[in-house]
């Protein structure tokens, strides 16, 4: 359900995950175990999280993820809190992703 103020629908935040290559299985596992957790507390909703696409022009066949909020803002707060950059840390650079925070309807 998308956010109304005054009969105008409200933007939504992303943030779009693009993988550059497999990630470290393990240090990806440490990742996930504190990152579902903060993404969820921060209102994130997951659209799509898959191997399997179509690339075109410069992409790469890899894991793409699609994480939805209520706003840019908390999005971005999303990937600031403290407990993502906990899951960060547990990455711990086993992970190349190009990674988009953006605003959309």
């Amino acid at each position: 359900k998308r956010l109304k103020y005054k009969g105008i629908i409200m933007p939504k935040g992303y943030i779009l995950a693009a993988h550059r290559s497999p990630a470290n299985p393990k240090k990806r596992e440490a990742y996930i175990k504190l990152a579902l957790p903060a993404i969820a507390s921060a209102g994130g909703k997951f659209i799509a999280q898959t191997t399997d696409i179509i690339v075109k022009e410069n992409g790469k066949n890899e894991r793409t993820v699609l994480v939805e909020f209520e706003s840019l803002e908390k999005a971005i707060k999303a990937y600031n809190s403290n407990e993502y950059q906990k899951a960060l840390k547990a990455l711990d650079n086993g992970s190349d992703r190009d990674l988009r925070i953006f605003e959309g309807i």
